[in-house]
């Protein structure tokens, strides 16, 4: 007989997730309010100080509590699930996929147990030492922290809240994304990676 913890550790299909989303983005339509993770990036550095000598971040912070809430809880509900439902198989990767990481001398999690969901070749402190690995981590998080503020939200923001709200920026950024994924995917990628 299956336990709960059985029950919740298997694999899932996608569509609970798509309605979870979906009510709670109507509920937060109902109450006003906008998702948005890097929000709370701007909240936390008001909280610290930081508006003493940025005007940016003097603000009143305490209109985004509730997103402190939402964060802390996605961080504990990503423990929980990983170190208490974790079900032990391997990630479910296409073969397409496993083939496009190998020419990039990438490897593929084989097992929750003995490998990382993400790549060891790319984020690593030692990779940091590198010239592809500082491009990727310093370089790609202060193109990622940069450009969440100068398109007004993250990819969540405008690919959840946006598009819910039927705000025309957020289908824009949107596009943009993809096609930066993938010009990055197919051309910039293999080129950082043979620095």
């Amino acid at each position: 007989m299956k336990t709960i913890v059985d029950f919740f550790s298997q694999p899932w299909h996608w569509f609970p997730s798509g309605i979870a989303i979906a009510f709670v983005m109507l509920l937060l339509i109902l109450l006003g309010k906008q998702f948005g993770v890097s929000s709370s990036f701007k909240a936390a550095c008001s909280v610290l100080g930081a508006g003493k000598k940025i005007e940016y971040f003097n603000y009143d912070w305490k209109s985004h509590d509730w997103l402190f809430v939402f964060v802390l809880g996605s961080m504990i509900g990503g423990y929980l699930a990983f170190n208490f439902l974790n079900s032990g198989t391997s990630s479910a990767i296409s073969a397409e996929t496993i083939v496009a990481l190998q020419q990039l001398s990438i490897d593929v999690p084989q097992d929750i147990g003995t490998t990382h969901f993400i790549p060891q070749e790319i984020f690593t402190f030692k990779n940091l030492q590198t010239l592809s690995g500082f491009v990727i981590m310093i370089g790609g998080g202060f193109l990622i922290g940069f450009g969440t503020r100068w398109a007004g939200g993250c990819t969540s923001g405008h690919a959840i809240t946006g598009l819910s709200n039927l705000q025309m920026p957020s289908l824009v950024a949107v596009i943009g994304f993809f096609i930066g994924g993938l010009i990055m995917t197919h051309y910039l990628l293999p080129i950082i990676l043979n620095l």
